[in-house]
């Protein structure tokens, strides 16, 4: 059956995602590559290629399915001058040091045998001066025929001259990325048209970036529309760091990333591990720490905001592209990272695992948090976040609970501040799980009134927990989370 049209697509809170950025994540051979590539194991830098390509990362799906991933959002794959590929060339290309298209149908049927979904980054706000239409406009001037495609201030267009303002829109005022005119019917069809393509190729969503930026009325509408019509069950994602609840009323996306989450996470789990110079200039608050009450006030009004069936299409990250390393956000401490993915599997939505992040890979903001996957470095790797995450993973796939049921708060009540432990059960018609943490330093124990059920069986972490059949006590210790399945 498929979904309704105002839904998100309900595979999407079975997914687990892995964010990969093609140019960071696996080199093949398979592919002849450019000589002046930087060293894959050396820091990157802001314009400089590593040479991930497609089939690196055909080569490596057995590491995914291993984890437990079953979905895929990747970062742009088209062509382009830029080694993110945010600066679009062409938009029905696969950039050719990617391996083109045919690497990307062979990565596309690869993916589907396995049962893992696709979804491509869809820039549609700005292009690049190297887009066909913009670099016609470089070359013709006031003659060019792709004029009204743009918003042109004046001549010259002082394109490369960065002294000078773009006299032209371009986001943020860079000159790389001519904004589209989107009020042109003719731009509006042609970015229709390219979502079409896409889902008419096989892949299974859209990840929007910066879809806020694009105010012509009715745009992203009649995108939802036009994919839908293809592939009902595609799924269509937002790039907005705040609240996104007035762009998710049903008629355009589904979810957006869900960085609000991400930050009320950092500042439960983290508190004084963060480190203030990596996450200085976050959009998203990350700080000051955050109790336990504050935490579950937080989380109750993202279910306010959004409401149970919302928080579903939700993408819950706890790192991407744009952001430090969760590992380096902490300033190291393994325990904190643990937490918080923890806490990012447990809650309504798609958790979404930035690439190398389940082996603790580090990094500050861009371009460090991009660095290439160290393959051949297992002994870099942190053991405890990849058992840790693959745990994770296992119990969400094994509980449905975790991945459709009702939410309620249970510890401690609105209004009451303690210091760490946080207790909340998941329910479906089948399933009752009862789940805690506890951030602080010290042991923490609570008698918790409203559980319904008198055995308790562990399925992750360790707590101690009682029922005298009035109210249930659970002890935890300093830095730790536990999961029951009550019967």
């Amino acid at each position: 059956m498929s979904t309704p049209f105002d839904q998100p697509p309900a595979w999407v809170s079975d997914a687990i995602f892995y964010q990969i950025f093609p140019d960071r994540f696996a080199r093949s051979d398979r592919l002849t590559k450019p000589r002046n590539l930087e060293p894959w194991d050396e820091y990157p830098t802001h314009h400089g290629y590593k040479g991930g390509d497609l089939y690196g990362v055909l080569e490596h799906l057995d590491w995914l399915t291993d984890l437990g991933v079953n979905a895929i959002y990747f970062n742009p794959i088209f062509q382009s001058a830029a080694n993110h590929r945010y600066h679009t060339h062409d938009y029905l290309k696969v950039d050719p040091l990617l391996g083109g298209d045919e690497a990307f149908d062979d990565l596309l049927r690869a993916c589907h045998s396995r049962g893992i979904r696709v979804v491509l980054d869809g820039v549609f706000n700005h292009a690049s001066r190297g887009f066909f239409q913009f670099n016609d406009l470089l070359e013709s001037g006031s003659d060019s025929p792709w004029i009204d495609w743009w918003h042109v201030d004046r001549f010259p267009l002082q394109a490369y001259n960065h002294e000078e303002p773009a006299s032209y829109g371009a986001w943020w005022g860079l000159h790389a990325l001519p904004k589209f005119n989107t009020e042109n019917p003719q731009v509006r069809e042609y970015l229709m048209q390219v979502g079409e393509y896409w889902i008419q190729k096989g892949i299974d969503g859209w990840r929007l970036d910066v879809p806020e930026e694009i105010k012509t009325e009715g745009f992203w509408e009649e995108f939802r529309a036009r994919v839908r019509a293809i592939n009902p069950d595609a799924y269509i994602v937002s790039e907005i760091w705040g609240d996104a609840s007035d762009w998710m009323k049903g008629t355009r996306f589904d979810g957006t990333m869900n960085y609000l989450l991400t930050g009320h996470i950092f500042r439960y789990v983290g508190g004084h591990h963060v480190v203030d110079e990596v996450v200085e200039g976050i959009t998203y608050e990350v700080r000051p720490p955050e109790d336990a009450g504050g935490y579950a006030d937080a989380v109750d009004h993202l279910h306010a905001t959004y409401g149970a069936n919302g928080l579903k299409g939700h993408l819950n990250l706890l790192g991407s592209h744009d952001t430090p390393r969760v590992m380096s956000v902490f300033g190291g401490d393994t325990q904190s990272v643990i937490l918080a993915t923890f806490l990012q599997f447990v809650f309504s939505g798609a958790p979404s695992v930035y690439y190398g992040d389940e082996i603790g890979m580090e990094g500050l903001r861009d371009p460090d948090c991009r660095r290439g996957f160290p393959w051949d470095q297992e002994q870099s790797w942190n053991q405890e976040v990849l058992e840790a995450t693959k745990s994770l993973i296992a119990l969400r796939k094994s509980c449905p609970a975790l991945r459709h049921g009702s939410y309620t708060r249970l510890w401690p009540d609105p209004g009451e501040y303690r210091v760490g432990l946080y207790v909340f059960e998941r329910k479906t018609d089948s399933e009752h799980l009862v789940i805690a943490v506890n951030s602080a330093d010290k042991a923490e124990s609570a008698s918790v009134p409203g559980v319904d059920g008198h055995e308790f069986q562990t399925l992750w972490g360790s707590g101690g927990i009682s029922d005298d059949g009035n109210t249930v006590g659970i002890a935890l210790k300093a830095r730790s989370a536990a999961v029951w399945r009550v019967s």
